[in-house]
């Protein structure tokens, strides 16, 4: 834990120099309450709003109104702030958010598809034309199944590349125009107008099933489409039944998932064409001579279709389409509302909570309401508790699954357990992506006092991903037995080059032994706390005095001569970034870190130089996007890297950089873009902390760096019933003091503590 007894007061005698951050404060006019002249007020067409006389809109009332599901679905287009121009043909990575319906945390999202490939989400603001409803969702070029669209009689396909805007893909698809104007969505609802087609689709859902509507214009030849053979997975196979005057149930391939489906008028015949191809579909025939909406009911499952039916009957059952609708706004109501507000202009309210319910929906749920789930080892499997998909660890451990304890503990939980079951049925506990950070967000849940999980045996699990050379840590052999992960020394690299991506890998491991260590600590294994705890250092190795960088090096210890500290790469030395962005990262030695850079003065220099040093707009990884200098916001490897100057007392100079990244790079142009892409909520994790004044620097401990939030009050219901209250009396953005329960804090950062107990935190400006 960071022990810095500095004291706030005497930190910020040293003035920002003006020639060092010409390159900066000559594009951030901070002016009061933290926004800055070009914030815009995000749109809220598309956006149910209280009050509002459009037809479709709904009337909410709490914080649920400020949410816009919509943000996040729009492009990044603008060359400054992406750091350079996107090629023809290529959409930027940034958001890929969906705006569709579906609970906290829920198995399914049910929202629009206006395209499958490619499509981070499957919804992109920017195109015309909806091709179905699917009912899973990520924004991860995943899942997007069981798409439903429903059809008037005289519907036929059309050329996708007509329909789609993809002219490289010529297949034939259905699919109706639409327009944001007839658009609406809150949380758990969303509304949309088919032009071509004349239907109007109301969707919302719970936790394990979708609830459609569809008003047809004619009621005469009604159809609905199961275009089974596509999804953003990989689809090879597919099937179709009807299993009842009302009711179908079938199966798509890729994620594997059954699905139940219960119609409330009769279905006049089923029509399959080419059954489980990659180009079949199926058509149900709706029978003529009802009258008002139709209404489908589908519940899914990822074991079984009659469990499926079970979830069905279980979580909608006879339930009108309202009270579903009314009961998913509540819940999300009583989730969100645990924070309240004060201050903040309409726009910074509505990012807030937009954030915030973004935050909440990944993992998903994958156990049916009988307890059963598939399993690791793709195998029926029963617990006693809810089953979850694995976080995006790459991405979610740096602040997203600490914020997902703090405010759904039960799930937190629930989540290691999940994991702990991956460990235990395949040998390794479950990584992602690149490093080991499931040791930290399990080690953070853990010191935060999310306990009711088998600890010692999840330790042994994570123990071994560490010490046992295998799957979960490529290439540790090496990195044990000489510190580091080393790379070849490639004569001409570009952003392709596939290595180790060992810079990445070994400052990821030292980070994640390190927390790992904290467990061993609290658990009294000495042994393997003090080898984890030496190891946690090996960042160092990787650290070249002589450019002053974190270098890649080969494998007898050299330093990689062809080297460019500005040049991006996706796994060559670095993983998606460059050596500029990953020279900061120590998140657990901050003090060491320091000592490298020889000392505050030297590390200053370097820092300031991170944001200054411009960005080469013909260097393009596509994701290494929204550049202030060689700080990459747009993606997470260097998030940690504003924050370095509280620990040379300067918190002054972070607070510029944050009150620039939170008051223009969320929400836009339009109110509706991202600066990079949400990665199942890390980037809206990011921001709620910030904005609300506690940031998660090093997650795995149980502490918080303050920063000064956009508000000026926040009150936080935490999990244990008791109000943690966040002040900031003064309209002024450079902190000089923090108060905890009115005495005086030595340091910046603040105890878990209070989220137990209780508390009023003051941050004191000028």
């Amino acid at each position: 834990m960071h022990k810095f007894s500095k004291t706030i007061s005497g930190s910020l005698r040293v003035a920002i120099t003006v020639c060092c951050w010409m390159g900066m404060v000559g594009f951030m006019p901070v002016i009061a309450n933290g926004q800055t002249k070009s914030q815009t007020k995000p749109t809220t067409s598309g956006k149910e709003q209280s009050g509002s006389k459009s037809t479709g809109k709904v009337q909410t009332t709490g914080v649920t109104r400020y949410v816009n599901t919509f943000v996040g679905t729009a492009p990044l287009t603008d060359p400054k702030i992406l750091g350079y121009k996107l090629p023809e043909g290529w959409r930027s990575w940034a958001g890929l958010t969906f705006p569709g319906s579906a609970l906290p945390n829920a198995m399914v999202q049910l929202s629009p598809m206006t395209r499958y490939q490619p499509a981070g989400a499957g919804y992109q603001y920017e195109d015309s034309v909806i091709v179905s409803f699917t009912h899973t969702n990520k924004g991860h070029w995943n899942l997007g199944n069981i798409p439903i669209l429903p059809l008037p009689q005289s519907a036929s396909p059309s050329i996708s590349g007509k329909v789609g805007e993809d002219k490289n893909n010529t297949e034939l698809i259905y699919g109706s125009r639409f327009t944001h104007g007839n658009e609406r969505s809150s949380p758990g609802f969303y509304q949309v107008y088919l032009e071509d087609y004349q239907i109007q689709a109301d969707l919302t859902s719970t936790l394990r099933c979708g609830y459609h509507r569809y008003t047809f214009k004619n009621n005469t030849g009604r159809k609905i489409l199961f275009d089974l053979s596509k999804a953003l997975s990989r689809v090879s196979t597919w099937t179709i039944d009807q299993a009842g005057p009302r009711s179908l149930q079938g199966f798509q391939s890729g994620e594997n998932v059954y699905f139940y489906v219960v119609l409330n008028t009769d279905i006049e015949k089923l029509e399959v064409k080419d059954a489980g191809t990659k180009s079949g579909f199926a058509i149900v025939h709706l029978a003529n001579g009802s009258k008002g909406p139709v209404e489908l009911k589908i519940g899914l499952s990822f074991v079984s279709a009659a469990n499926a039916k079970q979830n069905l009957e279980q979580e909608i059952g006879t339930k009108s389409f309202e009270t579903i609708r009314q009961q998913a706004n509540q819940q999300w109501e009583t989730l969100l509302s645990q924070i309240q507000i004060k201050g903040g202009t309409p726009a910074q309210k509505e990012m807030l909570y937009s954030c915030l319910y973004r935050s909440l929906l990944w993992p998903a749920l994958r156990s049916d309401v009988n307890g059963e789930y598939t399993d690791a080892k793709r195998q029926k499997a029963k617990a006693d508790f809810d089953y979850y998909t694995e976080p995006s660890l790459w991405d979610t451990y740096r602040n997203k699954d600490v914020l997902l304890g703090l405010i759904s503990p039960k799930v937190a939980l629930n989540v290691i357990k999940s994991m702990k079951d991956v460990g235990e049925k395949t040998g390794v506990m479950p990584t992602f992506f690149h490093g080991d950070h499931g040791t930290s967000s399990i080690a953070g849940a853990y010191l935060r006092g999310i306990d009711g999980f088998d600890v010692k045996e999840t330790y042994q699990l994570l123990l071994k991903n560490a010490t046992v050379p295998g799957p979960a840590r490529p290439y540790l052999t090496e990195y044990m037995e000489k510190g580091y992960i080393s790379d070849p020394d490639v004569a001409n690299p570009h952003v392709e080059t596939k290595a180790k991506a060992g810079v990445s890998k070994t400052l990821e491991y030292s980070y994640d032994d390190y927390s790992l260590a904290q467990i061993a600590k609290k658990l009294g294994d000495s042994a393997n706390y003090k080898m984890l705890i030496a190891r946690s250092k090996n960042y160092k190795n990787m650290f070249d005095p002589s450019t002053r960088f974190m270098r890649g090096r080969l494998e007898n210890g050299e330093w990689i001569k062809n080297f460019n500290p500005q040049y991006p790469y996706y796994e060559y030395m670095y993983r998606e970034g460059n050596a500029w962005q990953l020279s900061f990262f120590a998140p657990h030695d901050m003090q060491g870190l320091i000592n490298l850079y020889g000392g505050a003065k030297g590390f200053e220099s370097k820092l300031d130089s991170l944001f200054i040093v411009p960005w080469n707009p013909t260097y393009i990884a596509r994701n290494v996007e929204t550049m202030i200098g060689q700080y990459c916001h747009g993606n997470q490897p260097d998030h940690e890297a504003p924050f370095g100057y509280y620990f040379i007392g300067k918190p002054e100079k972070t607070q510029k950089i944050l009150d620039y990244i939170l008051n223009n790079l969320y929400g836009i142009k339009d109110g509706l873009t991202l600066a990079g892409m949400d990665d199942a909520g890390e980037m809206s994790a990011w921001y709620v902390l910030n904005a609300l004044g506690l940031y998660t620097f090093s997650a795995t401990d149980p502490e918080y760096l303050v920063t000064v939030p956009l508000f000026d009050q926040v009150n936080w219901k935490t999990s244990t019933g008791k109000q943690l209250v966040i002040s900031k009396p003064s309209s002024g953005r450079e902190l000089t003091s923090i108060q905890v329960n009115g005495k005086t804090q030595q340091g910046y950062f603040v105890s878990h503590d209070l989220f137990t107990k209780g508390g009023i935190i003051t941050i004191q400006t000028k």
